[in-house]
């Protein structure tokens, strides 16, 4: 479909259940300002509340992912603007989607950039593509989750590095600390980001949803609460139509077709 959102957001169905949205300012290399970021927090909650959006694909323009924030429009903005503005609710909506949340990144995903890749559930990257939390060079830090994703994935030695110092961070050094899920060819990760996107639709909604839900919850659970999680999610799944057409297709050798129910 076309463009559904103000020209700095635009959200096109890529695929049957696949939806992009892409953050279109070029010409500041995708920086999140404020109209940006309320854009792309109404385009997310409207596909999170449209049936047919079984996954998305959050992108750049143009060849790259987002730059960072936009610096100019930040400089002036007070703590009280920072809380009457709710600056962090595009962070809070996309941490609290339903649905998979792939992010394509190309050239760059930096600060608030970098924040957005890291809040989504899959990072598909570009060989050269650079990340990274350079917030402490111009005298604060992150402030929407990058301390505590990278912390909760690379471990707080390598995220005291990049936090304290705003090095770049190559993405095959990434993928190699686990915070990227694959590796493409330069142009290729929206390309990749599609087949990933479009073979999870072909999965049982319920399920998909119950091992997002989890492995989100989970993170930041005891193992033992975690495992309990996990296994009361799993025998939930156990009366849903789905589970039966699944497993009666796998004994009958043929391909199942899921409903969601």
């Amino acid at each position: 479909m076309n463009a559904t959102v103000a020209d700095v957001v635009l959200v096109e169905e890529a695929a049957a259940g696949v939806f992009v949205v892409t953050v279109n300012r070029p010409d500041r290399k995708n920086a999140l300002n404020l109209e940006v970021k309320d854009k792309l927090t109404d385009a997310l909650l409207a596909l999170e509340a449209k049936a047919e959006a079984r996954v998305i694909v959050l992108t750049g323009a143009e060849g790259c992912f987002v730059a960072g924030t936009d610096v100019g429009e930040m400089a002036h903005i007070t703590p009280t603007e920072h809380t009457v503005l709710v600056t962090d609710r595009l962070f809070t909506v996309l941490r609290r989607m339903t649905k998979p949340v792939i992010a394509s990144v190309e050239a760059y995903a930096l600060g608030g950039g970098c924040e957005l890749a890291l809040s989504c559930d899959m990072i598909v990257a570009g060989r050269t593509a650079k990340f990274g939390l350079p917030e402490v060079r111009v005298g604060v830090m992150p402030g929407a989750g990058g301390t505590q994703r990278l912390l909760r994935t690379i471990g707080k030695y390598l995220t005291m590095r990049f936090a304290m110092t705003g090095d770049l961070i190559p993405a095959e050094d990434g993928y190699g600390m686990g915070f990227i899920s694959e590796l493409t060819d330069d142009g290729a990760a929206l390309e990749r980001s599609l087949e990933l996107a479009t073979s999870i639709t072909k999965m049982p909604p319920l399920a998909i949803k119950a091992i997002k839900e989890v492995i989100q919850t989970g993170g930041d659970a005891s193992l033992e609460t975690a495992m309990l999680l996990e296994r009361k999610a799993f025998q939930i799944l156990f009366d849903s139509d789905d589970q039966t057409e699944g497993m009666t297709a796998f004994l009958e050798k043929r391909k199942p077709s899921f409903t969601g129910k």
